[in-house]
């Protein structure tokens, strides 16, 4: 094989012969392997002014600096010198051709009484293998049929003439029940035995007429024998190798040794089915999806993979069948029927290849969740132009005007984000105002994000009815972000929900999953906030009990006041725990003043 190496200004020299190239980048690394019939005209295609070519091709001729070509005998020998060398450098442009997966075998294995196992290693003078079988389920069903029709030992014992003369075996449960006929302790010979593995290896050839012709006979002596129950036991096994090709055939029986292969394709990925025909009977079959790295052609793609399937399953028909026509050597005959049993083949693959093409794009095609199901439902209510993907609420809480606090909720994809909740002091308004304290909130909100860059809602919602939504309206209005960011208010008690500048509410319908979500996150806010003030109504009651005591400093009541809590949880609390956290002299004030406090309780 000759070895050719060309710069991209020499593409015009190379030879017009079969063969493969290989084009490098400025680093020296592969990045693609490709054939052809007439290595000229294929690489210089890369090479022209050609408006249709992808952008990925376009990248890859870029990159190149070195064009690598190997003359070959023929086309068919590109083909394997191509295939073989993508899997074993895995070009980045570059089908990937990887063998991420053993097929499993059927093993009749080189022992006296030979056993009938699977395995997905193959060892050498182990056994006859058969396969591989792409189907596991088809591989257990056909080990299954073995049972069920021949007696073939299941034990991992070594059966040789001295350890059996010797009695060194004892018959297990498979000869009670009349799985096996005990050639562990001589009941059958080794003839016998070789007899039924024969018929077995008939089967996993494919050729069921030996097979179906043993039990015919053996069916017909007995009954001219009398011998009736013998008879229908070998009827039962002529039934079920009779279903066993029923479900295989699909053809007229004369169609042999013959691959069919089809392909559908999308864009971005190729579907490859493959059939094996032997004796009227589907073998085996597979399906392939294939990742398209430069808008491969159908062409293309099937004529790399049929190289590579053949070689898997070591097929040597001299017959392919396929639904597009492959102007090119394969090993074999390639034929695109359009009639009869050979059409009918090619048609059952190609509807094998458009089921595996549906089911993998349905597997990539996300189904939409619940949650963006509700959010598109609202997005619908309330008529917004996006996904309401980010929803912040507002709620605010006060006892008459008394620790005015504040609380913001933050849901995304309909889910509470709770690392995203925010608690506010109201700083700047006197007296129970929630019109007030709702601007502030708002403004103190978004004019910080906007400071921080962080992430904006698509809408917030303001627990409140008209007068609170024009407050935060008009605090947006101050930040500049009025318009930007959709904005609606919940009023509880007829749940109406008001839009800026729209002095009539509209009403959601009760049973609807995006008044529901609404509610979810009002609620939520409004459960937040209250906890909030709670929480500063106890710390402020502590904070005034604990100002009573005299010689208890700030510092002090702040270590209290971190460390329990409450007035309870101080009076609860260990002796020793106290003079630990405040010292002694401190501890004995406190102890005496709770003493006090408690007898005047």
């Amino acid at each position: 094989m000759q070895q050719l190496t060309f710069s991209k200004d020499e593409v015009n020299r190379l030879p017009a012969k079969p063969g493969i190239y290989k084009f490098y980048s400025s680093r020296e690394k592969l990045i693609y392997v490709g054939k052809a019939k007439d290595l000229k005209k294929r690489v210089a295609s890369y090479f022209q002014r050609n408006l249709t070519a992808g952008r990925k091709t376009q990248k890859m001729v870029n990159e190149t600096t070195r064009i690598e070509v190997a003359i070959v005998n023929s086309e068919f020998d590109a083909f394997l010198l191509e295939n073989s060398l993508i899997k074993e450098n895995q070009p980045k442009y570059n089908i990937l051709l990887k063998d991420d997966k053993t097929f499993p075998f059927i093993c009749v294995t080189n022992e006296p009484f030979p056993r009938v196992i699977s395995t997905r290693h193959r060892e050498l003078n182990a056994g006859r293998y058969f396969g591989p079988y792409a189907s596991v389920r088809a591989m257990k069903n056909v080990l299954e049929l073995f049972r069920n029709l021949y007696h073939v030992r299941t034990c991992t014992l070594a059966l040789n003439e001295p350890n059996i003369r010797k009695g060194k075996f004892k018959v297990c449960l498979e000869y009670h029940i009349g799985k096996c006929k005990g050639p562990c302790e001589g009941f059958q010979s080794e003839e016998d035995y070789n007899r039924e593995i024969e018929q077995v290896t008939h089967i996993l050839k494919g050729n069921l007429k030996p097979v179906k012709d043993h039990f015919e006979n053996e069916m017909k002596d007995h009954a001219f024998k009398l011998e009736f129950e013998k008879a229908e036991e070998a009827k039962q096994r002529l039934i079920l190798v009779d279903k066993f090709q029923s479900k295989s055939v699909v053809v007229n029986p004369n169609i042999t040794n013959i691959d069919v292969f089809t392909i559908v394709s999308d864009d971005k990925y190729g579907y490859i089915n493959y059939l094996k025909i032997h004796n009227g009977s589907i073998n085996q079959t597979l399906n392939v999806e294939v990742k398209k790295k430069m808008q491969e052609s159908d062409e293309e793609i099937l004529s790399l993979w049929i190289i590579e399937i053949r070689k898997n399953f070591k097929s040597n028909a001299g017959e392919i069948l396929t639904n597009i026509n492959l102007d090119t050597q394969l090993g074999g005959e390639v034929v695109t029927p359009q009639r009869g049993d050979k059409r009918k083949l090619v048609e059952l693959s190609l509807k094998n290849a458009l089921y595996h093409k549906k089911e993998k794009s349905t597997v990539r095609t996300p189904r939409k969740s619940n949650e963006d199901r509700i959010l598109m439902k609202l997005q619908e209510d309330l008529q917004l132009r996006s996904l309401p993907v980010r929803i912040e609420c507002f709620d605010n809480s006060n006892i008459q005007g008394s620790n005015p606090v504040a609380a913001m909720v933050c849901f995304i994809h309909g889910k509470p984000a709770k690392n995203e909740y925010r608690k506010f002091n109201i700083k700047t308004v006197q007296g129970p105002d929630d019109f007030a304290s709702m601007h502030e909130i708002v403004r103190r909100r978004y004019y910080r994000s906007s400071e921080e860059n962080r992430p904006m809602p698509d809408l917030i919602v303001i627990d409140g009815g008209k007068g609170q939504l024009n407050a935060a309206i008009n605090a947006l209005r101050e930040l500049d972000l009025y318009g930007s960011i959709a904005i609606v208010g919940i009023a509880k008690r007829l749940e109406e929900i008001y839009y800026p500048e729209d002095e009539i509410p509209i009403h959601i319908d009760k049973k609807s999953p995006s008044l529901k979500l609404l509610q979810q996150i009002r609620n939520e806010a409004h459960r937040f906030a209250i906890t909030f003030h709670r929480k500063k109504r106890s710390d402020q009651s502590l904070q005034s009990e604990l100002d009573e005591i005299s010689g208890i400093g700030e510092q002090t009541k702040n270590k209290l006041l971190i460390q329990y809590k409450s007035l309870p949880g101080i009076r609860n609390a260990p002796t020793l725990e106290l003079i630990k956290l405040i010292g002694r002299s401190k501890t004995g004030i406190l102890v005496e003043f709770l003493k006090k406090k408690e007898a005047g309780a």
